[in-house]
């Protein structure tokens, strides 16, 4: 699917699929996510779980990681994420402090979840009272914690994001 802006979009996107696929050849799961920055791959990312032992180390994790370290930056703004799965919410809120612009998915969640990856759960837990989720939560030296904040808007050397 070519749109208007000129990027073969199907193309972008069966890479990320590929990626996925090959992936469980190399032992990890099956995801896979490419970005993109004016119409050119940028970073490739596949799930490393497994062989990173590192339970960040999504498709759309490696990806950003690898994308912000070729562009030196961390603000991604102006690339696109293809992932061969629709993000958990994790990689979703990395998706959203990268600032990409735009994100393409082919398999749903519920179809990770038919497949044993089950992130409901997740959902369930951001949403609930924090008295009320499955792990123990203790807030504790807050007024010790702000003084960080208040050096921090103080800073004049700060870089925003």
């Amino acid at each position: 699917m070519k749109k208007a802006d000129g990027i073969d979009h199907r193309s972008h996107m069966l890479q990320a699929i590929e990626l996925s696929v090959s992936n469980i050849r190399e032992g990890g799961g099956p995801f896979g996510a490419v970005i993109v920055k004016d119409g050119k791959v940028i970073s490739r990312g596949a799930n490393r779980v497994t062989k990173k032992k590192d339970p960040s180390a999504h498709a759309e994790i490696e990806a950003i990681r690898e994308a912000c370290e070729k562009l030196g930056t961390h603000d991604l703004s102006g690339c696109v994420i293809y992932s061969s799965c629709e993000p958990c919410p994790m990689c979703l809120a990395a998706i959203y402090w990268a600032r990409l612009d735009r994100l393409y998915f082919a398999a749903t969640k519920h179809d990770a979840a038919e497949a044993g990856f089950r992130d409901d759960f997740i959902y369930e837990e951001i949403s609930a009272e924090i008295d009320k989720r499955k792990l123990t939560a203790v807030n504790m030296l807050a007024d010790e914690a702000r003084k960080a904040f208040e050096e921090w808007k103080l800073f004049d050397g700060k870089k925003e994001y």
